[in-house]
């Protein structure tokens, strides 16, 4: 259950009605996330706009490794299912993600996947501890300048979402819940999955 009432359909109007649509035309279903943007359906479309515009510098699979090495991180279970689904559906399966949010030495990544995904940890932890040395490990393992600024940059912008939805109490869409045990128990920290897919609302 969300900490904010939020808007229900039945009721939105304007940018908000369109903003539900277009969720529900991405997802099938309303994610319980877009919810709490009801009230401000400008800073969603914000946060779009700038996303597009730093992850169309990066292939589909850095992106999403990032993503998740951040939300991790950040304790944010609704990120780390999201993004783990993702995977699965580009190349992974159930066995090859749960490695890798294990750390299990079997995990199928480079080496310089692995320390990409330790730098957006890194900076989703403590910003503060990167030093230098971080930067120039992943130099040598072939990044360009521009290369690792797309990375702390996707590192940094999930720091706003994730923390934005764990601090209002968003949960997981119940679809999830139909992720394999296993896999599902290795990727969750924070909060559970909700218990049903509508999110309370404010009365009509």
């Amino acid at each position: 259950m969300p900490f904010i009432d939020t808007i229900a359909e039945a009721g939105a109007t304007g940018a908000t009605a369109e903003m539900y649509a277009r969720s529900r035309e991405t997802h099938v279903y309303r994610p319980n996330m877009v919810m709490l943007f009801g009230e401000r359906p400008d800073v969603m479309a914000g946060w779009n706009a700038r996303l597009g515009a730093i992850r169309g510098h990066l292939d589909v699979r850095r992106y999403e490794l990032v993503t998740l090495a951040a939300a991790r991180a950040l304790k944010s279970l609704y990120c780390m299912l999201a993004h783990g689904s993702v995977l699965m559906k580009i190349e992974l399966s159930a066995d090859d993600l749960r490695a890798i949010v294990t750390g299990a030495p079997e995990a199928r990544l480079t080496p310089q996947e692995r320390e990409i995904m330790a730098f957006a940890a890194k900076i989703a932890t403590d910003a503060s501890s990167v030093t230098q040395s971080d930067v120039a490990r992943l130099r040598d393992m072939g990044l360009s300048e521009a290369e690792i600024f797309d990375i702390a940059a996707v590192a940094a912008r999930r720091c706003f979402y994730s923390k934005l939805l764990v601090a209002l109490g968003a949960e997981p869409d119940r679809a999830y819940a139909a992720i394999e045990p296993q896999l599902r128990a290795a990727l969750t920290v924070g909060r559970p999955i909700a218990a049903a897919d509508a999110v309370p609302h404010r009365p009509e």
